[in-house]
């Protein structure tokens, strides 16, 4: 079993000191550094590479989405969790354009923190409901102010694409989609990695919240 990686990154010393003890009970989970702020957060970045970095918004200097953004920026690999009490659309809607492949609030057990960590890890995010509907609203409004066509974009995909768009939509994983279309996992991967292009998005949360909201 794969170790993964995880920067935990909080202004509160005690929230972060119990968050570690309950990710490192878990044998698939280490955690290989900790910040209090964003630029602090970069600089563990750098020297620890992570794999999953758990971030909250508001901290002390450089705020988590600015952060989030350097890091897609310098690392496109590294996956980020927001893990915060802000709930309001704006706030989650920029953390996904800047790149962030999860969201999660702080009430939310701990099962399902473990779980947002190992399939960021995977490259996967599953979309909550109450989330999703609040960023969907702010998708729409940017879909008109760009002045867009209903499925415009759409149109420069195949048909297959859209079809496994709409399993991106419904939190499918590749293998997932594979079994369910009769195709290998590594054909997937090409279909999605085009349907990023085509979107103009960088993570499969972004490419799942589009479709949602074409519905």
């Amino acid at each position: 079993m794969a170790t993964i990686k995880v920067l935990l990154c909080d202004d509160h010393t005690l929230f972060r000191q119990g968050m570690r003890k309950l990710l490192e009970s878990e044998n698939d989970i280490k955690v290989v550094g900790e910040a209090s702020g964003g630029h602090e957060m970069l600089e563990g970045v750098d020297k620890t590479l992570p794999d999953v970095v758990l971030t909250e918004i508001k901290m002390s200097g450089l705020d988590g989405i600015s952060a989030t953004r350097n890091i897609k920026k310098n690392h496109p690999r590294m996956n980020v969790i927001i893990l915060t009490v802000f709930d309001d659309e704006a706030h989650i809607f920029q953390a996904i354009r800047a790149g962030a492949i999860g969201y999660l609030l702080k009430d939310v057990p701990i099962e399902d923190v473990v779980e947002a960590i190992r399939k960021a890890y995977k490259g996967e995010a599953l979309i909550q409901p109450m989330i999703a509907s609040k960023v969907l609203k702010e998708f729409v409004a940017l879909d008109r102010s760009k002045g867009r066509s209903g499925d415009g974009q759409y149109g420069n995909m195949t048909p297959r694409e859209e079809e496994i768009l709409r399993f991106l939509a419904l939190g499918e994983t590749n293998k997932g989609i594979a079994q369910k279309l009769g195709i290998a996992e590594k054909t997937v991967k090409n279909h999605i990695s085009n349907i990023f292009s085509v979107l103009h998005v960088n993570n499969r949360t972004q490419a799942a919240l589009y479709a949602l909201g074409k519905k």
